[in-house]
């Protein structure tokens, strides 16, 4: 393997893969350092394989890389895309405002995978898995020197620009950059699937009161049920929760997330055993780790408020959309918040740059917003676009020998559109 790069990827999730691939299509020398044995992350290790949402108000707003890969997987899984041009307001349109994720796009989670890793190994990324930084300085020479710890051994790869993927913005916490997190974070999620279970001609009304009372005994927990109130045969079907205070960003964080996810799956099953109907119930599949929505976010040149979000801001360096409900996850559940009928968000390039940095970008959750933003902005779709745009702007910045901020935004949003992705126009914006 090389150890010498143009540009290091770290984490190789939702937006990791779209910047590796971007970078590396454009010329770039490009490694995507990525700690477990898959790509997708978020899509496929923890199990919310529908990435949106790519369409708002009848019209794409996102595309470009992470929707090739996308759409590439719904045709080999032989899989059909939703219709995008029934939407809130059309005439074909019958459903209540908030069930935006009718235009969700169901990928099948293992195929994803193997996808993006073929799409890497063509565009000639080096993939190095089982990595984890450990460290990382600047060289006299101005370059990186990222230290990795991979499986015992230690690792140095040498770069000039770096794109912090990790969700966590880890990288940027090794480099001592400010970043932003509050005392409370969303709850997690372990998604697993049950079978071998028959509810025809049970008595729905016994079966939810026994499931009221297991909560009310402390049998179940409420966030066991991951929304409350939810019903028996709803338990059944979505098989998610809610592990409060889960972290990603340590290895113990990481540890407990997953020991109280599979524990909260131990609890569901052997109550949903002990139901009339389920008594031969079973796990039929188990993501491997627990899903997490929330850790720390960057402090970059901008921050995205809130306000900026659910407005529709236009902002002058925007390099790509976002459109998903302001979707704060709580103990108490979930109330998205829908954004008014014609908004489509954008992203600015400066929320991408952390503050006091030199040749470091993100990409994904971790960019930089509030925590009602952030909500929002961490689904895939957009992270797939900023993770784009992240790879974009590295390349270039590699290739000119200059800062990322320095890259001249009309060639950055060039290359962005020359490899498909939909770089926000003035006049598109709700709030222009």
């Amino acid at each position: 393997m090389r150890d010498s790069y143009d540009v290091v990827v770290v984490g190789g999730g939702t937006a990791g893969v779209v910047a590796a691939l971007q970078s590396a299509r454009a010329g770039a020398r490009t490694a995507l350092l990525e700690i477990a044995g898959q790509l997708g992350g978020t899509m496929t290790a923890g199990g919310v394989n529908f990435p949106g949402i790519f369409h708002a108000w009848g019209r794409q707003i996102i595309a470009g890389i992470g929707w090739e890969l996308v759409a590439r997987a719904v045709a080999m899984n032989s899989d059909v895309m939703p219709d995008f041009s029934v939407y809130p307001g059309s005439a074909g349109w019958t459903w209540p405002l908030g069930q935006h994720w009718r235009h969700q796009i169901a990928i099948n989670a293992p195929l994803y995978a193997a996808l993006a890793e073929e799409a890497c190994v063509d565009a000639g990324v080096e993939l190095r898995y089982y990595e984890v930084p450990i460290g990382v300085k600047r060289l006299d020479d101005g370059l990186w020197a990222l230290r990795s710890c991979a499986a015992g051994e230690e690792r140095v790869a040498h770069c000039r620009q770096l794109i912090d993927c990790t969700g966590d913005a880890s990288l940027c916490g090794l480099l001592g950059l400010e970043r932003l997190r509050e005392d409370s974070t969303q709850p997690g999620t372990l998604w697993y699937r049950l079978e071998n279970f028959d509810l025809a001609g049970q008595d729905h009304a016994q079966l939810q009161a026994r499931l009221n009372a297991a909560v009310a005994s402390g049998q179940l927990l409420p966030t066991d049920l991951g929304t409350p109130g939810i019903a028996f045969r709803e338990l059944l079907r979505l098989c998610g929760n809610h592990i409060m205070g889960a972290d990603s960003s340590t290895a113990a964080g990481r540890t407990q997330a997953n020991i109280a996810g599979r524990q909260c799956m131990l609890r569901v099953l052997r109550f949903v055993r002990s139901m009339p109907g389920c008594e031969n119930a079973r796990i039929k599949a188990m993501q491997w780790q627990t899903a997490v929505r929330e850790t720390w976010r960057v402090k970059g040149e901008v921050v995205i408020g809130v306000d900026d979000y659910v407005r529709g801001m236009f902002w002058p360096d925007a390099v790509c959309h976002a459109y998903y409900p302001v979707d704060l996850h709580d103990c108490h559940g979930v109330k998205p918040e829908q954004l008014r009928p014609g908004v489509v968000p954008t992203v600015p390039f400066r929320a991408l740059i952390p503050a006091g940095s030199s040749d470091i970008l993100v990409g994904g959750r971790c960019l930089s917003s509030d925590r009602l933003a952030n909500s929002a902005l961490r689904v895939q779709a957009p992270c797939m676009a900023t993770g784009q745009a992240a790879g974009a702007a590295a390349a270039l910045a590699a290739r000119r020998g200059c800062t990322p901020a320095q890259v001249p935004f009309a060639e950055l949003t060039a290359l962005l559109r020359e490899h498909g992705a939909i770089v926000p126009e003035p006049l598109a914006a709700a709030g222009a």
